[in-house]
């Protein structure tokens, strides 16, 4: 058999079960779903759910590492597009809001289940959810510090503050405009978000 065509089904595989984990403990919460739930959701086999991770708590660490990972890589890659067509790094966090805005439209049920499990200190994955976001805050942490080192960005920053503040925002403005105001498009929360930063964090008037 092709390796890497057994490799790609497991990762498909293990795909559905993140949906299928997702979906079911945003509608239900962690305990309440069963194993045998999220394979009848994911169109597999209970063993099959075993056969990828050990147990229900290690499949929903292994969906907080996957999911914040995807979040993580779409801001750094939002970041070295603006870098490498001309932009500030002004520019470039505010490309990365974006892409945050982007990433929870597209994965909401996701986006509630980690705000929700960031509040929670009796958790088995508790370490593993820090480390992270302290990856995806790092990369935000990153472009600020390139923003003062070049003048952009005010000196008296205080840089891990700031970054995780940047992401906070961007994740509770979008759980509420989907919660709340769904009727905006993604456009009008982004700019409204651009102007708080242009404002705020750069120093300049939008």
């Amino acid at each position: 058999m092709d390796s890497s065509a057994g490799s790609s089904r497991r990762e498909a595989t293990r795909q559905k079960l993140y949906e299928a984990a997702v979906t079911l403990i945003a509608e239900q919460g962690f305990s309440a779903t069963t194993v045998d739930e999220i394979a009848e959701r994911a169109g597999v086999a209970k063993g099959t759910v075993y056969y990828n991770f050990a147990s229900k708590s290690v499949l929903f660490e292994e969906l907080l590492r996957h999911g914040v990972g995807l979040l993580t890589a779409s801001l750094r890659e939002a970041a070295e597009e603006t870098r490498a067509s001309g932009g500030s790094n002004v520019d470039a966090l505010d490309a990365m809001i974006r892409a945050g805005l982007v990433f929870i439209n597209r994965y909401p049920a996701f986006t509630q289940l980690y705000v929700a499990e960031l509040w929670r200190t009796n958790r088995a994955w508790q370490s593993t959810l820090l480390v992270v976001r302290q990856q995806a805050v790092a990369v935000v942490e990153d472009v600020l510090q390139a923003g003062v080192a070049g003048g952009e960005l005010s000196e008296e920053i205080d840089i891990p503050l700031t970054a995780a503040a940047l992401v906070g925002m961007v994740l509770v403005a979008a759980l509420d405009w989907q919660a709340f105001q769904p009727e905006r498009s993604l456009d009008d929360v982004h700019a409204a978000l651009s102007r708080l930063l242009q404002g705020r964090v750069s120093g300049t008037r939008a």
